[in-house]
């Protein structure tokens, strides 16, 4: 099993509670906190996903590059 996904370059943990039956993880590799969770595989990737792309749309309007 693999603990990580990847999107446009950028590396995301999965984690698992089972207290909240809830997937959870983080944007790896970058200073910004970017967290994101989902009930169901599919839901924690497609939000993983969205989270990279809105701090990538705030990278671009910010005097900042990506990190």
């Amino acid at each position: 099993m693999n603990n990580t996904m990847e999107y446009k370059g950028y590396v995301g943990s999965v984690e698992f509670s089972e207290e909240d039956n809830l997937f959870y993880g983080k944007v790896m590799g970058i200073r910004a906190l970017i967290s994101y969770e989902g009930t169901t595989a599919h839901e924690l990737v497609y939000n993983f996903r969205g989270a990279v792309e809105d701090y990538l749309a705030l990278c671009k309007a910010a005097p900042q590059k990506p990190v």
